[in-house]
C-alpha cells in the first residue's frame, strides 16, 4: 500500500512556483506577442532596447536570458526586418551596439504598453498588499542571487 507524503514538496517548492507562474503568465502574453508578428526572443530584444538602446550583443543576451550565439542570429533576423541596426561604438570602433530603428521604437513602445497592461491584470489577481510586495521581493531575491553567482564564478 502506497502512502502519500504528509507535506507535498513540488507544489510548494519556491523554484517550481516561480517557474510555473512565469510559464503560465508568459504563455498568456506570448500569444499577444505572436499575434503582433513577433517571436518571443524578438520581443525580449525589443523590451531590452526599449529600456536601454545601444546595448552590445553580449549585454542583450544576458538581459534577454539567451545564449550569445542565438542572440546574434536573432539580431541578424531583426536587422533584415528593419527593427534594429548595428552601429559602431563611438568610443571604441571595435565594439558594435544594437539600436532600435524608427520602426523598432514604434513597435517596442506598443508591445511594452501591452506588457504593462498584462502585468496590471496579473497583479489584480492578488490582494493589494501582496501585489505591492511581490516585485520588490523578487528584485531583492534576484539581486541576492546575482551577488552570490558573481562571487562564486
Amino acid at each position: 500500500m502506497l502512502t502519500q507524503a504528509p507535506d507535498k514538496f513540488v507544489s510548494s517548492y519556491l523554484l517550481y512556483l516561480l517557474a510555473a507562474s512565469s510559464e503560465a503568465a508568459s504563455h498568456q502574453f506570448h500569444l499577444r506577442v505572436r499575434a503582433l508578428g513577433l517571436r518571443v526572443p524578438e520581443w525580449r530584444v525589443l523590451a531590452c532596447l526599449y529600456d536601454q538602446d545601444g546595448l552590445m550583443i553580449t549585454q542583450l543576451a544576458r538581459f534577454a536570458l539567451m545564449e550569445q550565439s542565438r542572440m546574434t542570429r536573432i539580431i541578424d533576423q531583426m536587422e533584415k526586418r528593419g527593427l534594429v541596426a548595428r552601429k559602431s561604438d563611438k568610443g571604441d570602433g571595435r565594439r558594435v551596439r544594437v539600436h532600435l530603428t524608427d520602426a523598432g521604437q514604434k513597435l517596442s513602445a506598443e508591445v511594452v504598453e501591452e506588457a504593462k497592461e498584462h502585468e496590471r491584470t496579473l497583479l489584480s489577481a492578488l490582494n493589494p498588499s501582496d501585489a505591492e510586495r511581490i516585485k520588490p521581493s523578487l528584485e531583492r531575491l534576484l539581486d541576492s542571487l546575482n551577488s552570490w553567482n558573481s562571487a562564486n564564478e
